[in-house]
């Protein structure tokens, strides 16, 4: 049998509707925590794969969620590309702004191969290790692959990190367009060198995270989010027609349409402010829609969770549905209301 996200990305509406929660391998987890205390950062968690396979593994084992996203970060990229990267305790991570022609220059496309090595070698492994619960009778998880879509990555580069607004990212796509394309074009480039190696390395679904695509005009959102997505998922369906992909453009509103009608990705993510029976009728009924729990209500548990499940469940009921959050699940969320979740889904 097809394991359930895969149907549902093929268009079909499956019930009750397969679960998994963006960042499901985190420090809500004690399990992750133990395996987190012995490296000597993210990055180093991150770049050995028999713990980064571990912690992916974990939710799957622990909730039999129906995927395993590759823990890693949507980082990774401008690292593989060379920029320095670190992640500092409470502040996240930080970058050297990347603002003129020569850095761009400096950025080499060549070196993505050899350094996403350890990435795919986690893929290998976490594959390997569904293939053997599936055959066991442990149940069927789709391992999902995934990178940080263009716009969203260079919003970290050209900052140095994270921001609000974005203001010297939106300035240069704005007042510099020519430097900023050259910036998207290295980007694009690598980001189809390494999706399509998590592919051929066992991914079996693909997902772009757009988290900040919600910050550009509509002018900017057609040109950096819309059509370097569709770029790119035009390149791996080329390559990869079999492999399904999600597209999250995070806080995209009144876009969310065009999104889903010029990306080409099978899948839309929504996030924690739309209104699912909203979203639903912006796309085709038989592409996937996946969302979108508030993680606060994941964190409060009790009757506003159910009350809030029930919801979505209701109002997406009848078209092709994967549960998930409208953002990423955080850290002081209690992993029994986790549990709690997942069992109302699967006796809807």
């Amino acid at each position: 049998m097809t394991k359930k996200i895969l149907r549902v990305l093929n268009g079909e509406a499956v019930w009750p509707p397969p679960v998994w929660l963006m960042r499901q391998a985190g420090r809500f987890l004690p399990e992750y925590r133990a395996v987190r205390a012995t490296t000597s950062g993210f990055m180093d968690l991150c770049t050995t794969p028999e713990k980064a396979a571990e912690v992916t593994l974990q939710p799957v084992r622990r909730f039999g969620m129906d995927a395993a996203i590759l823990f890693s970060d949507i980082l990774v990229l401008p690292w593989a590309l060379g920029q320095d990267l670190a992640f500092e305790e409470g502040e996240g991570p930080v970058l050297p702004p990347i603002r003129t022609a020569e850095q761009i220059a400096a950025l080499d496309v060549a070196r993505v191969r050899g350094a996403i090595a350890p990435i795919l070698e986690t893929v290998r492994l976490v594959r390997a290790a569904l293939d053997e619960r599936e055959r066991e009778g442990e149940g069927q998880a789709t391992l999902i692959g995934f990178a940080g879509s263009p716009f969203t990555v260079a919003c970290y580069m050209v900052e140095g990190g994270g921001s609000k607004e974005f203001a010297h990212v939106r300035a240069m796509a704005h007042g510099q367009p020519e430097l900023f394309e050259a910036l998207m074009e290295k980007i694009i480039t690598a980001t189809i060198t390494y999706l399509s190696a998590q592919v051929l390395s066992g991914a079996e679904a693909i997902m772009l995270f757009d988290s900040w695509s919600g910050v550009l005009s509509p002018v900017l959102f057609r040109k950096h989010v819309i059509e370097a997505t569709a770029r790119i998922v035009s390149k791996l369906r080329e390559r990869f027609p079999r492999t399904p992909i999600i597209g999250f453009p995070r806080l995209a509103g009144l876009m969310l349409g065009e999104y889903a009608a010029g990306t080409g990705v099978q899948g839309v993510a929504i996030d924690t402010s739309a209104e699912p029976g909203i979203a639903a009728s912006m796309i085709p009924a038989d592409m996937a829609l996946q969302g979108n729990l508030d993680p606060l209500a994941l964190v409060a548990g009790g009757a506003s969770l159910t009350a809030e499940t029930a919801a979505i469940l209701e109002a997406l009921k009848g078209r092709p549905h994967i549960f998930n959050l409208g953002h990423g699940i955080l850290p002081q969320t209690n992993p029994d209301h986790v549990a709690a979740l997942v069992a109302q889904i699967r006796a809807a």
